[in-house]
């Protein structure tokens, strides 16, 4: 991480209220419902509501921010026309907003982002200009672009018409919501949205607690609120895309350091059931973004069970590409505690199996994954399924190990979930050399082809799985046969390389399920420092 700025001076609420009383977002944004959430609320046994920013003609929030700075423009800057950089959200309130107020919006996309998101911005009117394989690219060239032709630089969320018009969802929330609320919470990526609605509720009603939430490996504003200044973060995970911000803003900053009163951290699982959550109680569904502050909040409520008023979130978009679906699917029962991933040795012998289903009395089975690797033992890859959470699973860990099972528990172990469980069923001999990786590859032609040509003739590939998630990058395991003198060769071509990767060679669902049946792996391998970051969600 890098640091840049001191603590930043408190911010004028009353300035800020008075921006938002006057913004102009309903121009084009709607007043969006706050609807309760029975199920759920039954649950943890507290009144919970979510602000449907779903249904803004954009799915997104955005569209408030974008439409009260263009139309807040002179008439020489709406003239010259707009620019902005965006993969997503942002993009289509920007183009929508310049679609009814007239004004030529340009907007430069990574060449990763999804066609569907790509037309969605065209529909709209805008020029979309794809540039680059990052957002960081883009950004470039649209402040090129900016100085080039004259063209206004509409910002995602570092300016204060954005973060007025974004205030207005805030000020909806009170007024819609007559009953005490203990605390509002809100997703995090460069903080336009938090910043705005902390600014009008602490100005109106200060003792509502503005609680920001952020996915665990994108935490960019929960880092620079424990280190008094902005942070950039080497990288970010890409499941929440729409909260993958490296940096936060310097006046977001300002507004979330003085005016929250905390930040949630939440993993992918927990998005994931936070997704389920709302689709069961609003049969809608919600991009992984929109759901993020619901899973803060399902925190904050098991940690204070016992609380004054209703809890409220922001479900700020619906982005969603259908085929992530899948895998939302399956990562959501893990986050709500109802399956486990159990990684199980057993005899090698005949009832082996029935003894241990035996053991699990009347729970269901949702896995059990099994290939032949020794006379002595076999190793079990199980999933069982859960109605009593946490306290089930350790006690069911308990009772294997009391019954002389050797057990594993590989529930959050990111290796495991995305692909162990779609790989067992063959291991090979002893594989001198192998290193394990995993890597997230951008989703564009050409990538296995760029990640292949740059290693050709170096090194052997001994083990390869990829899995489409629908999402903006793919995540594959690769194992390597590198010589350990060939360890700083290969250290470069992490490096050039510059995609996200973590070794696994350690990992004990490698040595378990995939490393060869005569040797143990082989150790950690180069010490890469994407190698080192935590496990992307």
């Amino acid at each position: 991480m890098t640091s840049e700025t001191s603590p930043p001076p408190l911010p004028d609420l009353e300035a800020y209220a008075k921006r938002i009383l006057g913004s102009k977002v309903y121009q084009a944004a709607i007043e969006t419902a706050l609807d309760p959430l029975p199920r759920l609320a039954k649950r943890l046994d507290r009144p919970v509501l979510i602000k449907r920013e779903d249904q803004q003609p954009v799915f997104s929030f955005k569209i408030r921010g974008a439409f009260n700075k263009m139309a807040s423009l002179t008439a020489d800057e709406a003239q010259r026309g707009v620019v902005c950089a965006s993969a997503g959200n942002h993009a289509q309130g920007v183009a929508f907003a310049g679609q009814r107020l007239g004004i030529a919006a340009t907007i430069v996309m990574p060449r990763t982002t999804p066609g569907i998101k790509v037309r969605a911005v065209e529909d709209r009117g805008a020029q979309v200009l794809l540039v680059g394989n990052a957002f960081d690219e883009a950004l470039t060239y649209a402040k090129t672009l900016e100085h080039e032709r004259g063209l206004t630089f509409i910002h995602p969320f570092d300016d204060p018409d954005v973060i007025a018009g974004q205030g207005t969802v805030g000020l909806e929330i009170l007024r819609q919501h007559a009953d005490p609320i203990e605390a509002i919470f809100v997703p995090i990526g460069g903080g336009g949205l938090a910043s705005g609605i902390a600014a009008f509720t602490k100005y109106l009603r200060p003792e509502i607690k503005v609680i920001g939430v952020e996915p665990v490996d994108a935490g960019g504003m929960a880092a620079a609120l424990q280190a008094g200044r902005r942070v950039k973060l080497d990288s970010v995970g890409l499941f929440a895309d729409g909260v993958a911000v490296r940096e936060a803003g310097e006046e977001t900053f300002r507004l979330c350091h003085a005016l929250l009163d905390d930040v949630i951290l939440v993993d992918t699982d927990a998005i994931c059931a936070a997704i389920k959550d709302i689709f069961d109680d609003t049969r809608t569904i919600a991009e992984p973004s929109g759901a993020l502050s619901l899973a803060g909040l399902k925190v904050y409520a098991e940690r204070r069970p016992e609380g004054a008023g209703s809890l409220i979130a922001i479900n700020s978009g619906a982005n969603m590409n259908f085929d992530r679906l899948r895998h939302v699917a399956e990562r959501a029962e893990i986050g709500e505690h109802r399956e486990a991933l159990l990684a199980v040795t057993i005899p090698e012998r005949p009832g082996s199996y029935r003894e241990l289903i035996g053991l699990l009395g009347n729970r269901a089975v949702t896995e059990f994954n099994y290939r032949y690797a020794d006379a002595a033992s076999a190793q079990i890859f199980l999933g069982v399924q859960l109605t009593r959470g946490v306290a089930e699973k350790q006690a069911l860990l308990a009772e294997l190990s009391q019954a002389g099972y050797p057990v594993v528990d590989m529930t959050d172990n990111e290796l495991a979930k995305l692909h162990i469980r779609y790989m067992v069923g063959g291991r090979a001999g002893a594989i001198p050399d192998e290193l394990l990786y995993r890597f997230q590859f951008p989703e564009r032609p050409g990538a296995l082809l760029d990640f292949l040509s740059r290693m050709a003739g170096t090194w052997d590939i001994s083990l390869f799985h990829y899995r489409n998630h629908g999402a903006d990058y793919g995540r594959v395991l690769a194992g390597i046969r590198v010589p350990p003198a060939d360890y700083p060769l290969f250290e470069r071509f992490l490096e050039d390389l510059d995609y996200p990767c973590w070794s696994e060679t350690e990992n004990p669902a490698y040595g378990m399920f995939l490393a060869g049946t005569e040797a143990q792996p082989n150790g950690p391998g180069p010490s890469h420092p994407s190698s080192k970051a935590e496990s992307p969600a």
